[in-house]
């Protein structure tokens, strides 16, 4: 029978690590979330104990399990058109400003977990044109990126179950934008695949290798990081927006404090931050 308990100590030192090493800040009595997350990693890394697991993952050879346990740790829920707000401002508000750009349209989904941001990007952006004849003439284009990835191996296969299929998306954009694959899956058409680029990036990188954004998704991450590491993003984020850039985050998620170098926008629609340069 394996031991899945932590002392204090070594569940101190494990959130340490994972802070420095992904930003992510667990805070007090979250051990049942390391055990519910790392127990299924024993047996395949021939571990006796949750404190063994820990103990192998701190020393620094430990590369591929290293990247393992951030990818477990990871926080990978999601929805399709989350929270709906985003994609009205991208609709309303946003898309219309870049309609006559002279170039393509670059959009970053930061945090893009199994790929529902970003191609629900993708469709607002593909409506919005259907609608809007001659608009985005020189196309658009959506990255995503995430710490996890087997997370980014889900996105660019783009495909899903009906389980995941069912959180927000309706029938209407099922029958338009998936078409029916194995076993009662479907997979995102290759008209919506072609606007999406994936690679692996860790928020504490540095963002230069990525290029510049139009709009930036960066909602429901933030709320998992020190006030410090934040403030390290926020600066990195404004280096990364274009002129008057737009900055999205989640709806419990705010800049207050931490940058002065977005705006806030208050638009019918919702909440969208603004590059001040």
């Amino acid at each position: 029978m394996t031991n899945n308990t932590l002392t204090e100590k070594e569940y101190s030192d494990f959130c340490s690590y994972l802070e420095k090493h992904c930003g992510i800040v667990l805070g007090q009595s979250k051990q049942y979330l390391v055990r519910s997350r790392l127990s299924p990693l024993l047996s395949q890394y021939d571990c006796a104990s949750l404190s063994d697991l820990i103990k192998k993952v701190m020393d620094i050879r430990q590369r591929e399990l290293r990247a393992v346990v951030i990818d477990a740790m990871t926080t990978n829920e999601t929805l399709w058109f989350r929270d709906r707000y985003p994609f009205e401002l991208l609709t309303k508000r946003l898309l219309p400003e870049f309609s006559k750009l002279n170039r393509p349209l670059r959009i970053w989904s930061s945090a893009s977990s199994s790929g529902q941001e970003p191609y629900s990007i993708i469709m607002t952006c593909l409506e919005y044109k259907a609608k809007n004849p001659g608009c985005l003439a020189r196309g658009f284009e959506v990255l995503g990126t995430d710490i996890s990835m087997s997370m980014l191996n889900h996105c660019k296969k783009g495909e899903y179950d009906s389980l995941a299929l069912g959180r927000g998306l309706s029938k209407e954009r099922l029958q338009k934008y998936f078409i029916p694959s194995s076993q009662g899956c479907y997979q995102v058409k290759p008209e919506v695949q072609r606007h999406a680029k994936f690679r692996q990036f860790n928020l504490l990188d540095s963002f230069a290798i990525l290029g510049k954004f139009d709009i930036i998704f960066c909602r429901n991450v933030l709320i998992y990081f020190s006030p410090e590491i934040k403030r390290q993003i926020f600066g990195n984020f404004a280096k990364a927006a274009n002129s008057r850039g737009y900055l999205m985050l989640g709806a419990s998620e705010s800049i207050n404090g931490l940058t002065t170098e977005f705006e806030m926008d208050r638009c019918a629609a919702g909440i969208v931050y603004r590059s001040i340069k």
